[in-house]
């Protein structure tokens, strides 16, 4: 379980813990405006918490071979799944959020479907590698989609139509990286485009609101548009270097809404104006530079494909949460790695990076 030897510590990849901890610090600093006018001021505390944690996380982690952890990839399938069943029975945030999408245990409230993501990712990685060989066969491929299809569900009945994107966007990704036939991709891109007028028709009236926003970014600004109207004029009134940390006029007057979670960047942009935000950017193309180099070079399968998870998560959160911040992409309420205030998703992104840099480190050839 614990193998490391000093020699393996030349292999950490120090460029990417200490990027990590820069975004994060980053963060915090960004949470403390967007919470300044705030009466309860409890935000800061829990995201440096949260961060400590997730740092004691990391040390763990590295010191623990990432192949003990495979060794558990069914029942960690298996609590994933169980925590989605039981935020469908007994979850709560409908009234506050609009899903049921959180459990309070003992007074611990957070998101399992955080908890699961990471899990899935875990799971696939290690039964695509057991699989590998077979991964064309349909009867294979079917089981792999099954898996995955089940978590996939039940975070979308919450319903979080944002994270099921992204779990289905990684395991594309994984699969992907497996090495799966290309007719299998060419099928299910027609069988995206057929489903279509299907999905749809199941959509919720305030999802078909938020995409018809989209297409109409001028209409009903003080209704389904508010949220993206005020993220726009944030993001505009920052200019080139920014209103100044703590002077945001959007920020510190509340006109931002979710300003501490999903638009913590429009924050960014309107006090550190566009060097701030491509400041955030440019340490985000290192952060999944990194990622995406340690699965490139690590010595197995199961390393490579868990990593390559870690990285097409983060990607898409990174993407879709500046995206739909500056208007490029729909809100979907995707809050962003290591900047958005939120305990149970900042934890789970240090931990995806405390199992990528086991891998790093417990892994041959890699030459920095």
């Amino acid at each position: 379980m614990f193998n490391i030897k000093r020699k393996s510590f030349k292999k950490f990849d120090f460029v990417l813990f200490f990027t990590v901890i820069l975004i994060s610090i980053y963060g915090i600093i960004m949470i403390k405006s967007a919470t300044l006018t705030f009466e309860i001021q409890r935000h800061v505390p829990v995201q440096i918490f949260s961060t400590v944690l997730g740092i004691v996380a990391i040390v763990f982690l590295v010191l623990m071979d990432y192949q003990f952890i495979g060794k558990f990839y069914i029942p960690i399938y298996v609590i994933s799944v169980g925590l989605l069943v039981v935020t469908a029975l007994f979850g709560f945030g409908e009234e506050q959020w609009g899903a049921r999408s959180w459990l309070n245990l003992g007074g611990f409230i957070f998101q399992p479907a955080e908890i699961s993501k990471v899990g899935l990712i875990i799971f696939l990685a290690k039964y695509i590698d057991k699989n590998k060989n077979e991964l064309n066969q349909p009867l294979t491929l079917l089981k792999i989609l099954l898996l995955a299809g089940i978590p996939m569900a039940l975070i979308y009945k919450q319903p979080d139509l944002g994270t099921t994107a992204v779990v289905l966007f990684y395991v594309a990704v994984m699969l992907f990286a497996a090495g799966l036939d290309w007719k299998y991709i060419g099928y299910a891109v027609l069988l995206g485009v057929i489903s279509l007028p299907i999905v749809w028709l199941k959509l919720d009236k305030y999802q078909k609101n938020r995409i018809f926003g989209f297409l109409d970014p001028e209409g009903d600004l003080s209704g389904t548009n508010y949220q993206a109207y005020q993220s726009r004029v944030a993001v505009g009134s920052g200019k080139i270097f920014g209103r100044g940390l703590f002077q945001g006029t959007q920020t510190q007057y509340n006109f931002l809404p979710e300003k501490q979670t999903d638009f913590i960047f429009a924050v960014v942009a309107e006090e550190l104006g566009l060097i701030g935000g491509l400041i955030l950017i440019l340490l985000y193309f290192i952060l999944i530079y990194r990622l995406f180099r340690i699965a490139k070079n690590s010595k197995d399968m199961f390393g490579s494909l868990m990593v390559t998870g870690f990285t097409a998560m983060l990607l898409i959160h990174i993407f879709e949460n500046i995206g739909m911040t500056i208007g490029l992409m729909p809100i979907t309420g995707i809050p962003l790695p290591f900047m958005s205030y939120g305990g149970t998703f900042h934890l789970m992104n240090f931990i995806c990076i405390g199992i990528a840099l086991s891998v790093s480190v417990h892994k041959e050839g890699l030459n920095f």
